[in-house]
């Protein structure tokens, strides 16, 4: 593939018609072709004025495929474009004008569609590549200054106008707007960012919530706001998947290394058959030039063109298809091996949960009003820094339409046990039983089977006692994603067999969560050295396994799997390097799409080799035997060629029903 892309290069360097010389050329062959075979047929017009013709059509289709073939012989290698230029001058030797013209018709232009399908799959992904726009509005001193990107330093401050591109990563510090986040992770729905108010004390790129975030190349919406620069240009997520994009093609899949290694040996084994061919004359009552013309017809059928474009054509089309969608598969093998699988691995924060503790139940206890233990919790945790109470803090502001009246002090955290604090001049206890005892306050068998039930769902529980006495209890746990059930569910349709979940939270959580989403199985109390343990578990057990998570701690687990999947893998270097495809938006549901297309990838791959090795196996034996003449050789053989570029082009327009 490497090869291939300098040769290009090197080709367009010299293109009279821009990008799409080569199909041009190509077209004037096939016109030049049937010019000659008219005049030839149709009119008395002396011989030479249709050979010119028909050599004119050989410039046209056989100049680009010399100069691939005659870089590739001095590197020493013999591949089909070799076999192609002999073909063709043979066929001109033995007088056979138009089979040839046809031949190199038919094999540039199924050459010129393989490029421009890579070109159309190159394109959508350089697209990338130039979402960002080239300068910025730098704010110096109060001025504005407008500098190119490369010139952007850490710790700039960009100012972002209505409807423009942004120009860095980095953290909103003034305004807010909803951008539109496509081009990275394409997501369909704008998403609304607001700044952060202290920022001089911020945590790694990757940590900072995804509110506050920007990336380089999304669009503002109608509102303009200022951004602190986090990343260089170099080092922004654009960058980092155009650069990966670009090695993406260097991967080559499980079935093209096989197609090349059988392109090693069986390109000279073909050369040394046509040679022995060329004196059959000697054992066989023909003439030379009957010898001459079956071995320039084997020759043609022989040539496995429409294999060498078959799998490269797919697995180009499937990464540009996904790469349409926000998801970045890296090569071939990812493509493939996914389109296999049958079990995923999930980690369960962050990918099949919110990742964020939200309240589930406020339970009063003996005739206390509801209302008043909402806001006697609400003072409480309000005070609190622990991310638990700012959960339950704002939770409940939200489910009860209620803001904290400072009636609340001395807030206490007690390690390992709960907060203490004052309200309403009385002592305040939220926390787990032994707060409770330590503090003689007495729990009933009541409660604690209220308290066993929600632990069995996989709650975490706080009880809440108030002037000594039992008034309540809280619950929180992190809960499923909104789409995550119907994505499993899915998933399931589509042929995945086991689906577990490992995570280190309780083995309850897990199993409560499992239930509700529709897991095979959950794994809890898990160490992130555990997981790896359960990863090779799993591979023993059903040989190819993916890993989903979020590629931060995950990264051992995820190296060991088949095929690692990153979710929202925007803004994370780690899980953009170490994932073999990356989701780059948040979005689970994401991964159905992904999995049909590799099987798609893979079916259309299949077929396309057993077409292009059917033809091959089908015209050498009838050619040997001189059953068939060259022009219908070529007809077919490069027909083939045609049909596969064209079957893996349909998966530009995978969509998942």
């Amino acid at each position: 593939m490497k090869e291939h892309k300098e040769e290009h290069n090197h080709n367009h360097d010299n293109q009279i018609f821009g990008k799409k010389t080569e199909l041009y050329f190509a077209i004037l062959c096939g016109v030049f072709l049937i010019v000659g075979f008219l005049i030839e047929k149709l009119t008395d017009l002396p011989h030479w004025v249709s050979l010119s013709s028909y050599i004119v059509s050989y410039f046209f289709g056989g100049y680009f495929i010399t100069i691939e073939a005659s870089q590739k012989i001095i590197k020493g290698g013999f591949d089909i474009d070799f076999l192609m230029i002999a073909a063709a001058v043979g066929a001109a030797y033995i007088g056979s004008w138009v089979e040839g013209a046809l031949l190199l018709f038919l094999f540039s232009l199924g050459h010129a569609l393989e490029h421009y399908a890579m070109g159309k799959a190159k394109k959508s992904i350089e697209a990338l590549g130039n979402l960002s726009p080239k300068t910025a509005l730098v704010k110096k001193d109060g001025k504005l200054e407008e500098v190119p990107i490369e010139d952007l330093k850490l710790n700039d401050i960009i100012v972002v106008k209505p409807n423009t591109k942004i120009a860095a990563d980095g953290v909103i510090i003034s305004g807010s707007s909803s951008i539109n986040q496509a081009p990275i992770t394409g997501e369909s729905i704008p998403v609304d960012k607001t700044f952060i108010e202290d920022y001089s004390n911020l945590p790694t790129f990757v940590d900072i919530d995804k509110k506050y975030v920007v990336f380089s190349g999304t669009i503002n919406g109608d509102a303009s706001f200022e951004v602190l620069v986090l990343k260089l240009t170099k080092d922004s997520t654009v960058s980092r998947l155009v650069k990966m994009v670009s090695e993406v093609e260097t991967q080559k899949s499980p079935t093209q290394r096989l197609t090349k290694k059988f392109e090693k040996w069986y390109v000279p084994i073909v050369i040394i058959v046509v040679f022995l061919l060329c004196f059959a004359y000697l054992v066989i009552d023909e003439t030379f030039s009957e010898s001459l013309y079956r071995a320039i017809t084997v020759l043609v059928a022989a040539s496995p063109c429409a294999l060498a474009i078959s799998t490269p054509s797919a697995v180009l089309s499937g990464i540009a298809r996904a790469a349409q969608k926000g998801v970045l598969i890296k090569g071939g093998r990812a493509l493939e091996d996914l389109g296999e699988i049958t079990t995923i691995a999930f980690d369960k924060t962050g990918t099949l949960t919110e990742g964020k503790p939200k309240l589930t139940n406020l339970i009063p206890l003996h005739d206390f009003d509801e209302n008043a233990l909402a806001q006697l919790v609400l003072e409480v945790e309000s005070l609190s820094n622990h991310p638990l109470a700012k959960a339950i803090a704002n939770d409940l502001k939200v489910k009860y339409s209620m803001e904290p009246q400072n009636k609340a002090s001395n807030v206490n955290a007690i390690q390992g046990k709960g907060i203490q604090a004052t309200y309403n001049d009385n002592t305040v206890f939220i926390g787990n039983v032994k707060l409770m005892e330590d503090s003689s306050i007495k729990v009933d068998p009541v409660i604690s089977s209220k308290m066993d039930g929600l632990l069995e769902n996989g709650h975490t529980v706080m009880l809440v006692a108030f002037k000594n006495e039992m008034i309540g209890l809280v619950s929180v746990m992190d809960v499923p994603r909104k789409t995550a059930a119907s994505t499993l569910k899915r998933l399931k349709e589509i042929g995945i067999k086991n689906m577990v979940m490992l995570t280190g939270d309780h083995q309850n959580v897990g199993d409560a969560i499992a239930k509700q989403i529709g897991l095979t199985e959950a794994k809890g109390n898990l160490l992130p050295e555990d997981k790896v343990e359960a990863i090779k578990e799993l591979i023993k057990r059903d040989k190819k396994i993916a890993m989903v998570g979020d590629g931060v701690n995950d990264a051992p687990a995820m190296a060991l799997s088949t095929v690692s999947v990153a979710m929202g893998a925007a803004g994370s270097d780690v899980a953009l390097e170490t994932a073999d495809v990356a989701l780059m938006s948040d979005k689970i549901e994401n991964l159905p799409f992904v999995i049909g297309l590799s099987r798609e990838s893979k079916r259309i791959i299949k077929q396309n080799i057993f077409v292009s090795l059917g033809v091959v196996a089908l015209l050498v034996p009838i050619t040997i035997l001189g059953l068939t003449n060259i022009g219908l050789a070529v007809a077919f053989h490069e027909g083939s060629t045609i049909v596969v570029v064209l079957n893996a082009l349909r998966l530009l327009r995978f969509k998942m029903d």
